[in-house]
């Protein structure tokens, strides 16, 4: 019997967030390792999304906004400020982020007029550089940004972000924890280097939310973004949610004026009044649908502790890199997230020339007696291998990487075609 075998049922025999898999959905014939990209679904939210549309939606009707409805968006912002460090009235909740990060984008830069230079890497999300692009494009014609270029996608040297920084930089925008090499960057520090040049900083934290300790008001971060459906478990296509540290709320605007950003809406008033704080940052009426199936995955975090999140993710992601050293790397994989972890997120990424392929394998078993592993591919040559502590345990690893073996070393992938499918 394998070694690694045994010390997966031995960590999951103590393993103290282990029951909390009973809470989600559950195939026992498929390994789920893409938390990272659309969380499971909770058992919870089944009921609670029954009850918005038979109930609040079937029954109440109109009569919901006021019983409800209106307040939910705030409710769920007391239950994420929780999980990201800041304060109730510091986060929006609704549109998405890429909405979000526009409205946030184009109050900084009107705020910091007098500067022009934007700053990025490419370890940060694809559609977070298109945003800025279009700004540029369309309303910041004088402004310019620049791309660092990381260490091979895995890696940026915080000095290296020091030295692009000088008096001509009006904004800082990077992702918490990449995408692809699963990197996460010292909030604190990078806060410091930006602020000593009087610059601001946007974080995207979609990648880390819900599963690495974020800290926003601790590192005096100025505004952030994230997604709701990875490791909050919102669903896919959730609402997003936005932060804006208190004392910048009232000098940034809103660059959208409508209905739910007006500070009395219901007065039916043809000239724009803003509301004060953050419920400025609000566009439309909220995706009550959508928005209410947010709850059950914020609550289940909420009861685990984001502390004890981060240790079992920790304590995963290093067994995870062990099995992986052991099985893979002598049949050529390469392991791409930093070894250090306190600069990693919560997932693992590795790298073959026959990466694409071996994921469809692994997707879908020629052999039907074979376990599904879903994990995630992304362009050149990576697999992603999400931990959720959740529902994640450590038998789930052992079982997915053995199984990647057996694919490189029969090369079932050669079964598939290498063809990219839309969705990868």
């Amino acid at each position: 019997m394998s070694t690694f075998f045994e010390k997966a049922a031995a960590l999951d025999k103590n393993d103290e967030l282990a029951h909390f898999k009973n809470h989600f959905e559950n195939d026992p014939e498929m390994i789920y390792l893409d938390g990272n990209s659309l969380g499971k679904l909770p058992l919870k939210t089944i009921e609670t999304s029954a009850n918005i549309v038979k109930n609040q939606w079937g029954k109440r009707l109109i009569r919901s906004w006021n019983e409800n409805w209106m307040n939910l968006s705030s409710d769920i912002a007391k239950k994420i400020a929780q999980i990201v460090g800041a304060q109730p009235d510091e986060i929006f909740v609704g549109d998405t982020t890429s909405i979000n990060l526009y409205k946030l984008l184009f109050a900084s830069l009107s705020l910091q007029k007098e500067k022009t230079d934007i700053i990025t890497d490419d370890l940060n999300f694809p559609s977070d550089l298109y945003i800025i692009q279009g700004l540029i494009e369309q309303q910041f014609k004088n402004h310019s940004l620049k791309i660092l270029k990381s260490e091979q996608e895995v890696f940026m040297d915080t000095q290296k972000i020091n030295a692009a920084i000088n008096t001509n930089t009006a904004l800082v925008t990077l992702s918490l924890v990449s995408y692809k090499s699963s990197f996460l960057y010292d909030m604190e520090a990078i806060n410091k280097i930006v602020h000593k040049n009087k610059s601001l900083i946007i974080w995207d934290i979609s990648h880390a939310a819900g599963a690495t300790t974020i800290q926003l008001n601790k590192t005096n971060a100025d505004m952030a973004v994230g997604c709701t459906y990875k490791y909050l478990n919102g669903g896919p296509g959730s609402p997003a949610f936005l932060y804006v540290r208190k004392d910048l709320q009232e000098k940034l605007n809103n660059p959208i004026w409508s209905w739910f950003a007006h500070q009395n809406p219901f007065d039916f008033n043809t000239n724009f009044v803003p509301d004060t704080g953050i419920q400025k940052f609000a566009i439309s009426t909220p995706s009550i649908l959508s928005l209410g199936a947010i709850v059950p995955g914020l609550d289940l975090l909420l009861e685990a502790g984001i502390e004890n999140i981060q240790t079992k993710s920790n304590q995963q992601s290093a067994f995870l890199i062990a099995l992986i050293q052991h099985y893979l790397v002598p049949l050529g994989f390469e392991l791409v997230s930093p070894l250090n972890e306190k600069q990693r997120g919560s997932h693992i990424s590795i790298k073959h020339p026959e990466s694409y392929r071996i994921n469809l394998a692994m997707i879908n078993p020629v052999n039907k007696n074979e376990k599904l592993v879903i994990p995630d591919f992304r362009p050149p040559n990576f697999i992603r291998i999400g931990i959720t502590p959740l529902y994640t345990s450590y038998l789930d690893l052992y079982e997915a990487v053995v199984r990647i073996s057996e694919i490189t070393k029969t090369k079932e992938y050669e079964t598939f075609s290498t063809k990219r499918l839309k969705v990868t």
